[in-house]
C-alpha cells in the first residue's frame, strides 16, 4: 500500500486545521476558559471509554509517582498555560495567524531538548529556525505610514499570546517525552505501544482540568461555564475539536509514522498554516494576501528542515 503513511499525514494536517478553526469558533462563542475546561473533561471521558474498550479497564495503567509528576507538569505547561494562550490568540488575531506562529514550537522544543536532554542542535536546525522566523516576519510585518519603518500589522497582545503558546507547546512536548519515558519504564502492567500516548495524555488532562478549574475560580467564576454547557453550538464545537485533536489527530499521527519516515510524516503534518488560509477566509472572512501565502509556505519549509535534513 504505497503512500499510505503520506496520505494519513496529510489527513492529520487537515485534522489539525479543523481543530484550530473549531477552537477559534468555540473560544469566541463560549470563552477561552470555558472551552478549555470543557475539552479537558471530554478528553478524560473519551479516554476512559477508549481504555475500557481496548483493555477492559476504564482507568489508565499504573506507573511511578515520578512519571505522574512529569506528565502532569507537561499538562500544566502544554494545556493550562499553552492552550490558554493559544485560544486567547485565536480570539485576538484568529486561528490562521495563530497556526502560523505555532511553527515556532519545533524551535522551542529543540532548544528545550538541548537544555534538558543534551540533544545537539545541528547547523541545519539553526537554518530551519532562521527560515521559519523569516516566514513569520514576512506575514506579520509591513511598512508603516511613513513607508520607511517596519511595523507589526497585528495586535501586539495577540502576537505575544501566540508566541507564548508556541513556546509552551515546545516545552510541553519535551516534558511529555520525559514523562512518557518514565511512564513506560515503570508501568505495572504491559501496554501496547500505540496506546502509550493516550494513557500518558490522561494524566496531562488531569493536570489541565485542575489548572483550568483554578483559573476559572480565580478569574471569572463558574457562571460562564454554566452558560457554555447550555450553548448547543458551543458544545458541538467543543466535542468536535476534542475529537479532531487528541483522538483522530493523535491516533492518526501515531499511525502515519508506522507507514512512512518520521521526517516526511512530520513535514506533511506541519502543512496546517497553509491549509487553513482558505477555510479561514471562507468561515471568518480573514483576507488572503500574497504575503500571507508566501509567509506560510516559507514557515512550513523552515519546519520541514528540522525533520528532513
Amino acid at each position: 500500500m504505497q503512500y499510505v503513511g503520506e496520505l494519513i499525514s496529510i489527513g492529520v494536517a487537515f485534522s489539525w486545521t479543523a481543530t484550530a478553526l473549531l477552537s477559534e469558533f468555540g473560544s469566541k462563542r463560549m470563552g477561552n476558559l470555558t472551552l478549555n475546561l470543557t475539552r479537558m473533561v471530554i478528553t478524560l471521558v473519551f479516554s476512559c471509554i477508549l481504555f475500557w474498550a481496548v483493555g477492559g479497564n476504564p482507568l489508565p495503567a499504573g506507573a511511578s509517582t515520578e512519571a505522574y509528576l512529569w506528565m502532569m507538569l507537561s499538562g500544566l505547561v502544554g494545556y493550562v498555560i499553552g492552550d490558554f494562550c493559544l485560544f486567547q490568540c485565536y480570539i485576538i488575531i484568529g486561528s490562521k495567524f495563530g497556526q502560523l506562529f505555532m511553527t515556532l514550537a519545533p524551535i522551542t522544543a529543540a532548544i528545550m531538548a538541548w537544555f534538558t536532554l543534551g540533544q545537539e542542535i545541528r547547523p541545519t536546525a539553526i537554518l530551519a529556525m532562521i527560515v521559519t522566523l523569516a516566514g513569520i516576519a514576512i506575514t506579520v510585518l509591513g511598512r508603516g505610514d511613513n513607508h520607511h519603518k517596519l511595523t507589526l500589522k497585528l495586535p501586539l497582545s495577540g502576537v505575544l499570546f501566540a508566541i507564548a503558546a508556541a513556546v509552551c507547546q515546545g516545552v510541553g512536548l519535551v516534558l511529555s517525552k520525559i514523562g512518557m519515558d518514565h511512564y513506560e519504564a515503570t508501568l505495572t502492567t504491559p501496554l501496547a505501544g500505540w496506546m502509550l500516548p493516550f494513557h500518558a495524555n490522561f494524566f496531562r488532562c488531569v493536570a489541565g482540568t485542575i489548572g483550568f478549574v483554578l483559573l476559572m475560580a480565580l478569574r471569572e467564576g463558574f457562571a460562564p461555564l454554566q452558560r457554555g454547557v447550555r450553548d448547543r453550538k458551543g458544545m458541538i464545537a467543543a466535542v468536535a475539536t476534542t475529537i479532531f485533536g487528541p483522538f483522530v489527530g493523535v491516533g492518526a499521527s501515531l499511525l502515519a509514522v508506522q507507514y512512512t519516515a518520521a521526517g516526511i510524516a512530520s513535514t506533511l503534518m506541519a502543512l496546517t498554516p497553509i491549509i487553513i488560509i482558505l477555510p479561514a477566509w471562507w468561515i471568518f472572512k480573514q483576507p488572503i494576501t500574497a504575503k500571507s501565502i508566501l509567509g506560510a509556505i516559507i514557515s512550513v519549509i523552515g519546519v520541514s528542515l528540522f525533520f528532513l535534513l
